[in-house]
């Protein structure tokens, strides 16, 4: 199924984490923990489905940055196994203070490859697959899921999602991802259509609630998207499955136009009309049940986020009843950061918001859709007693030497913080009164990684 040479030490680790799974599971049961968003919910559901199926129960947690607080809560649980998704090869210091067997499946930066007896770790640096572009914790566990049974390929139908809420489509899936797509289009778990992603009753909606992609001056606008429709011939109240080929084409084009207009990079215009996939399962196009999924995860509904990947119909009726105040949320911050801009040093730009969960959903897709391409962006919320940064850049920083997960972990040590991630998106957690040390030291480091790698 995949290639051999590339993939031959991740499927005979995932053959050992079902060794482990088989063996370690005394009573037949499993502590599951994993992150709150796209990608973390989908790798929870690929290890619950894989796990049921094979006569395991399970217990499940779906836990945010920072991790500290949740993990310490686990130590103090009585458990034989833990698997980790989508998050611990971070958090290995913690995970080193369990009293149980665990197993990570990470995609994050290693802060090391050797780990304690108790714990099998499975990331994808120790493969040589990029976990910024060629695989996510979803595609990891669905790894997993498929040295469990073969029964299980019909679950990648969440590996993709996952990989897509984590925005690995950007350029195109590659590595692993690729030849997870392309077996599961060949087995039909999914279906592939080229279309441009429009989520919405009507077109005025669709376009409203635009977020990403984001039309500068046309997103959260109602006035000007009747002006904008007006132009294209097509009603306000069009539903978008309605249009006709010659408006559709018209609509794709203008749309393209406005994100030529603002200097978006190619990468991202080229996501709007792309290749999409669809699925019962999730009920239509991947990309917008990953949406739902973040929606649920960061807006506080983890639960139901999971009960989808259940497909249970009556949870996604009622996720989809949060999904437009969630949106909203993310459309005011972002209309705030198009009309002040963001504050600049000489390597990096920053906001303030009061939106903890949402900072890196907004830094994201801002640094995308409302800035150049030229430096990273922080987003940061001061709580209490702590300061919480996530941070996003672009595949052109990253080619000139930008790694945000180093900057973070290397600067939450020296602040006496947490901190870690990937080169092109991370966080952190520092102590509040070290703010203006945090600023200054992260411009030096970033301002140092990219002046080592260009001209």
């Amino acid at each position: 199924m995949f290639d051999d040479a590339m993939k031959r030490t991740l499927r005979e680790q995932a053959k050992l984490a079902v060794e482990w799974i088989k063996t370690y599971a005394t009573h037949n049961r499993v502590r599951l923990i994993s992150h709150y968003d796209a990608d973390g919910i989908t790798a929870a559901a690929i290890m619950a489905h894989s796990l049921k199926r094979s006569g395991f129960d399970f217990q499940l947690s779906l836990m945010r940055n920072p991790f500290t607080d949740g993990l310490k809560k686990v130590q103090q649980e009585q458990n034989d196994l833990i698997i980790f998704t989508d998050m611990g090869s971070g958090q290995l210091p913690l995970i080193e203070q369990i009293d149980a067997r665990c197993i990570i499946i990470d995609h994050h930066q290693l802060i090391k490859d050797e780990t304690l007896d108790n714990i099998l770790q499975l990331n994808t640096y120790q493969f040589e697959i990029n976990g910024n572009y060629d695989a996510s914790g979803s595609s990891l566990s669905y790894a997993v899921a498929l040295a469990l049974s073969e029964q299980n390929k019909d679950l990648a139908v969440y590996a993709i999602a996952g990989a897509t809420g984590d925005k690995q489509y950007i350029g195109d899936f590659t590595g692993y991802n690729k030849k997870l797509v392309e077996n599961a289009v060949e087995q039909h778990s999914v279906k592939e259509k080229t279309s441009v992603k429009l989520n919405g009753k009507t077109m005025q909606q669709a376009l409203y609630y635009a977020v990403d992609p984001y039309y500068k001056g046309v997103s959260g606008r109602d006035d000007q998207i009747i002006g904008f429709l007006k132009t294209l011939n097509i009603e306000p109240d069009t539903s978008p499955e309605s249009l006709t080929d010659e408006q559709q084409q018209k609509l794709h084009s203008a749309l393209i136009t406005i994100l030529l207009e603002h200097n978006c990079e190619a990468n991202i215009i080229d996501t709007v009309i792309r290749q999409r996939y669809f699925s019962e399962k999730t009920w239509g196009e991947l990309e917008q049940f990953a949406d739902l999924l973040d929606c649920c995860g960061k807006g506080g509904h983890r639960d139901l986020g999971f009960a989808l990947c259940l497909n249970d119909s009556e949870a996604y009726e009622e996720a989809r009843t949060y999904e437009q105040e969630y949106k909203q949320t993310i459309l005011d911050e972002l209309l705030k950061l198009e009309e002040t801009g963001a504050k600049e040093t000489d390597s990096i730009r920053y906001f303030y918001t009061s939106k903890s969960s949402l900072g890196g959903v907004i830094g994201g897709i801002a640094v995308n859709y409302l800035f150049d391409r030229e430096k990273p962006l922080f987003s940061i919320v001061k709580k209490p007693d702590e300061l919480h940064v996530s941070c996003r850049g672009n595949k052109y920083l990253v080619k000139n030497g930008l790694d945000l997960g180093l900057a973070m972990e290397t600067i939450a040590k020296k602040l006496n913080g947490h901190g870690g991630g990937h080169q092109v998106a991370a966080g952190a957690t520092i102590p509040q009164d070290k703010e203006k040390e945090f600023l200054t030291i992260l411009d030096s480091i970033i301002s140092d990684q990219l002046s080592k790698n260009k001209g």
